[in-house]
């Protein structure tokens, strides 16, 4: 059985930056509220007609192919974490496959929202293992500002996140000593419709006793959209913060210590922990109940928010470039998210 490492990695994010004052011109909220609740004071959003999920992933991931001196056409299979696509369907993957004119490979599109890079990581790390694949792209891409309620009864939700994207390419490790040592993933539906996106949706108002989307009369199936949707503010986004918050900091720290136990490690070993980039406050109160020094974690979401699938690999990405994560260092990517779902993944660089 092969090991698999990261030969390269990279991200792009959008020139428009929007910092909290902008934000007042839409709803009511002020840069002290906003940093309070989440630590973020900016983020990117990508060009409304120019720019969509897929053309930022391709950005990261031409990056990403060249450090690891390989090409598009070496690729041999495509894994795209998003949960913000250019359709409902096809996925994001085969877009980019098109788009960097690489051959006829597999695409593979994962939906776990704000673990799902780590997921995604994790399933092509099966597969070089396998033996199956020799170089993988592993994307995770966000365009979130085109489906926000940028008004002050979206505000909860709206101020958090950002667009962006990150990519690697993973190939087989050198030796048995270095690369993804373990992954790790978890899910609990329990809680699911606390942080969710209903609508557009075939559920029927099957899952809640009170309904979250109006639905047309209709004698058979007709559109799972509708006017009144668009009108009562179904269509974006709900989240309960302090739920969300309460679980994560449970999940977070467990997730991440069962990664380092499995490899008879503990965080006096870490080097790096790499956090999806959720909230400031989550990230610190995981730092402290690990007792990790500042040096052993790395936060971005100050400059960019919350991107979800890309916040994991664009701070590795940061973290890399800056001199942060060299040769033989052990890195931790953690990730918590709607769903729930929860994931870790080992690294040795």
């Amino acid at each position: 059985m092969y090991r698999s490492r990261i030969a390269g990695i990279g991200h792009y994010v959008p020139k428009q930056v929007v910092t909290n004052n902008d934000l007042k011109k839409y709803m009511d909220t002020s840069d002290e509220w906003i940093r309070e609740r989440t630590g973020i004071e900016e983020r990117r959003y990508a060009e409304r007609l120019g720019e969509t999920t897929t053309t930022m992933g391709v950005e990261a991931a031409r990056i990403a192919i060249e450090r690891a001196g390989t090409t598009p056409e070496a690729i041999d299979f495509i894994v795209f974490a998003t949960l913000s696509p250019d359709y409902y369907f096809p996925g994001c993957g085969v877009l980019l496959q098109r788009a960097m004119k690489m051959k006829e490979i597999g695409a593979l599109d994962v939906r776990n929202q704000c673990s799902r890079f780590v997921y995604a990581l994790s399933v092509a790390d099966q597969f070089i293992r396998s033996g199956m694949y020799q170089n993988i792209l592993v994307v995770g891409s966000e365009k979130h500002s085109f489906g926000l309620d940028f008004t002050t009864r979206g505000r909860n939700v709206s101020v958090i996140f950002g667009d962006g994207a990150g990519a690697v390419v993973l190939q087989r490790a050198k030796n048995d000593q270095q690369g993804i040592l373990s992954t790790h993933l978890h899910s609990d539906g329990e809680s699911a419709e606390i942080l969710a996106m209903y609508n557009p949706g075939t559920h029927a108002n099957h899952w809640m006793p009170t309904p979250y989307a109006t639905f047309e009369e209709a004698e058979i199936g007709q559109t799972f959209f509708s006017k009144k949707m668009i009108d009562e503010g179904q269509i974006y986004p709900y989240m309960d913060g302090p739920a969300v918050f309460k679980k994560a900091v449970v999940k977070f720290p467990e997730v991440i210590q069962e990664a380092l136990a499995a490899n008879q490690l503990s965080t006096e070993d870490l080097n790096l922990l790499i956090p999806h980039q959720a909230n400031l406050r989550i990230a610190q109160f995981v730092q402290q109940k690990l007792k990790l020094r500042d040096d052993q974690v790395y936060n971005n979401i100050q400059r960019y928010g919350n991107t979800t699938a890309a916040s994991v690999p664009i701070a590795l990405g940061e973290a890399w470039e800056q001199g942060k994560v060299k040769e033989n260092d052990l890195v931790c990517l953690a990730a918590f998210g709607s769903g729930f779902t929860w994931a870790s993944a080992l690294i040795r660089w």
